[in-house]
């Protein structure tokens, strides 16, 4: 009952948070925390078992199911932004200039931390590979959401604030792909078992999405469709936490599936997910936030090496990315800054590894991402106005030579 109580207060917020009663321009500093998940996260903390204990260990065990809906609900709108159009438009120097600054912040993460992770867990090497792939993946990954921001208010070029939405948005592809090799090496005793729970997991979504696609064609009543699309994601979700396989790949091969099939029927779908989106995701985050154990004090260790060397990562990856782009994607001048943010898929990639991995090195991989994330969030506003910021007019040697004959 007390688990009940609290996960409805939680959802009760999260739509509160979602409707515009929360009046930015009354509630500014909570609208913002709302807006980025964090304050929902920050409340699963201190709720969960290892701070106030409001919910317990038992509890979230009963709520996986939930996370499980969330996930998939996540997966499926993944896969429905991937438009094949516009994928195929897409030439190839894109492709290189996204691989570029997600690969580069993934070596950067995971190949120094995983002697700290096998020091410190004692793990198996496979099973320590796989955990650090998957801090390398949650570092790859970037949100452009203050490009975004800066370019709806006119303090960006339209064409950059785009370019660098665009290049956030692919590097998910690079986050997804690693979760399943992990999943291939951790989530099962074989490496031959593991590929099969992932490539049961895609067919799975690969089914639904078909069978979605084939009873939404002919909808007309928007209501009808919203029911059928809810339906369908819900089983999507809760056939992946019964077989124990991933919800999140299940479902972005579900939204894949449909974007490739469903036609006219795509968009209304979309537009159906996305009025419950926002609370979903929010529930979702603050389960994440429950999961923390907070007197991990060797995951506590590995955040500022993860932070540093992501953030070293993001910066480097961004130059080689305006090389790759260049005369091709219009990108800002030093856009690495502009990809510090790490956005909510890395949220969603350690709560699938550690709902699919149980053991001390997943939660201590949550652990880590999971303040990892809420730190570059703190540390995205102010090296994006290094994005911002016009860069100082060179001199012309000629100019510069008469300047001092003048003072001379």
């Amino acid at each position: 009952m007390q688990a009940l109580l609290v996960f409805l207060a939680i959802a009760a917020l999260s739509l509160l948070a979602s409707s515009p009663a929360l009046d930015p321009s009354r509630f500014p500093s909570l609208a913002r925390l709302a807006a980025g998940g964090f304050l929902f996260l920050l409340f699963g903390v201190v709720l969960g078992p290892s701070v106030v204990g409001a919910l317990s260990a038992d509890d979230l065990g009963h709520l996986r199911p939930v996370m499980a809906l969330g996930l998939g609900t996540a997966g499926v709108i993944l896969g429905l932004n991937l438009e094949p159009r516009l994928l195929r438009l897409l030439p190839r120097p894109v492709y290189a200039a996204a691989l570029a600054h997600s690969g580069t912040a993934f070596l950067f993460v995971a190949l120094p931390l995983t002697a700290p992770l096998l020091l410190t867990s004692h793990p198996s090497l496979h099973a320590a590979v796989g955990a650090a792939s998957l801090l390398g993946a949650s570092a790859s990954l970037s949100s452009g959401h203050f490009a975004v921001l800066a370019y709806r208010a006119g303090r960006m070029d339209r064409a950059r604030g785009l370019g660098v939405a665009l290049l956030t948005m692919l590097d998910d592809a690079v986050g997804l792909v690693v979760l399943a090799v992990a999943l291939v090496l951790s989530a099962a005793p074989s490496a031959g078992e593991g590929l099969g729970l992932v490539c049961l997991a895609v067919l799975l979504g690969v089914l639904c999405g078909a069978l979605l696609a084939f009873l939404t064609h002919a909808m007309k009543d928007p209501a009808e469709l919203t029911t059928v699309t809810l339906g369908m994601v819900a089983l999507v979700g809760g056939a992946a936490a019964y077989l124990r396989v991933s919800a999140l790949l299940a479902g972005v091969a579900c939204g894949a599936t449909l974007a490739l099939v469903g036609g006219r029927t795509v968009e209304r779908v979309a537009r159906a997910l996305g009025r419950v989106e926002r609370p979903v995701f929010l529930v979702l985050v603050f389960l994440v936030g429950c999961g923390v154990y907070t007197r991990d004090w060797a995951a506590w260790a590995l955040v500022p090496g993860f932070v540093g060397l992501r953030f070293l990562g993001k910066v480097l990856g961004g130059r080689f990315a305006q090389r790759f782009a260049s005369g091709v994607l219009e990108l800002p001048p030093r856009v690495g800054y502009a990809l510090i943010a790490q956005g909510g898929l890395a949220l969603c990639l350690v709560a699938e590894y550690q709902f699919l991995v149980p053991g001390g090195l997943a939660r201590r991989v949550l652990d880590v991402v999971v303040v990892g994330a809420v730190v570059n969030e703190l540390l995205a506003g102010p090296a994006f106005r290094q994005v911002l910021a016009e860069p100082k007019p060179r001199m012309a040697p000629a100019a510069a030579v008469d300047d001092v004959e003048v003072a001379t």
